[in-house]
């Protein structure tokens, strides 16, 4: 009768723990809410439900099994193996909703921030895989606190996943690839990048691959893997403006003086009547050597884009022409003399 009347005590504390917990939970939720973190929504979510179904139950099992009600043919439903196994169930369930929770709101919203959609997908992957990790685990603890044998199933678990592993090599590859290009971020969408001999903008940022458009508007897709380990001109950083370096020639005999002069007033002229011509940093001219059959000089401009260059070389290339024609200055052409003698 003791036993009975402690079972009966038991359960009753029970129940009315369960609801106790179960409206302190929706109580927190609603302070939660009102809070500027959300890890402590994320934790009260997670531990809410489970926690009410742990003192639910627990209760149950102690109550029954103080009130002798199982024939002794069926004590074994009682085991304490199966209580531990329920709590693996609901460590499992905790740290799951945890975990999903965690990634699904800090890694959208750290996803949202960038305009690649790689990112997307990673975390729309990891927040099924690791439901997948937590739960597998716990199945495999399961079966060790019931005693049996899991050896064979991890065997198979091993030889499966070589074979997944060896058949999605490529797959996995370009996926953890374009995991690194925004872990790392080389570029971004809109940059123009060269890359293996390819110039142009980038498109998109994908699971697999990365998308460049060419200047002449052709679309390259270039493996993930392949861009992973490539080497990456970036024009638009670390900033957008370019410098550009136009040479110029002339023949010897030509004042060096007057063809610095002569560019440097081109160079201003580009300043005052191209757009795409920045007015700091100043243009510069440099007098860099005596060639075979010319006198080198190089011409320094910064443009305000990367995408400007062929403006601003095509607006003073042809300002160059024009003035070396009025001022009488020969762009030389490679040539050589042969010298005959006469013995």
């Amino acid at each position: 009768m003791g036993n009975a009347l402690y079972a009966i005590l038991l359960l009753f504390t029970g129940l009315i723990g369960s609801v106790i917990l179960y409206w302190t939970y929706h109580l927190l939720l609603k302070r939660a809410e009102r809070t500027e973190s959300k890890i402590d929504d994320i934790l009260v979510a997670a531990m809410g439900k489970p926690l009410v179904i742990t003192v639910l139950v627990v209760s149950i099992y102690f109550s029954v099994l103080f009130s002798d009600l199982i024939p002794a043919q069926y004590a074994y439903i009682l085991d304490s193996r199966y209580l531990n196994a329920f709590y693996i169930v609901i460590g499992a369930w905790v740290a799951s909703s945890f975990s999903y929770n965690f990634i699904h709101l800090y890694g959208r919203w750290m996803s949202a921030r960038t305009e690649s959609e790689i990112d997307d997908r990673i975390i729309e992957v990891l927040e099924v895989v690791v439901k997948y990790v937590i739960w597998f685990i716990a199945f495999l603890l399961i079966l060790s606190t019931l005693e049996i044998d899991i050896t064979p199933l991890l065997a198979g678990a091993g030889i499966a996943g070589v074979a997944v592993a060896l058949a999605a090599q490529d797959i996995l590859s370009n996926f953890f690839g374009g995991a690194l290009i925004v872990m790392d971020k080389p570029f971004q969408v809109r940059d123009r990048i060269k890359i293996d001999g390819y110039l142009g903008d980038v498109v998109s940022i994908g699971p697999r691959s990365t998308r460049i458009q060419t200047l002449d508007y052709q679309l390259v897709t270039i493996p993930n893997s392949m861009v992973a380990n490539s080497v990456i001109t970036n024009y638009a950083l670390p900033e957008t403006r370019l410098k550009i370096k136009i040479p110029v020639s002339v023949a010897y005999g030509t004042d060096v003086k007057r063809v610095k002069a002569i560019l440097l007033e081109i160079a201003d002229e580009a300043v005052d009547r191209s757009a795409a011509v920045l007015r700091y940093p100043p243009p510069s001219v440099y007098f860099l050597e005596f060639a075979d059959s010319s006198l080198n000089f190089v011409l320094i401009v910064w443009a305000k884009a990367f995408n400007m260059s062929w403006e601003v070389q095509d607006f003073i290339n042809t300002r160059i022409d024009e003035r070396f024609r009025e001022e009488g200055i020969e762009i030389p052409f490679p040539q050589m003399d042969v010298h005959f003698r006469k013995d």
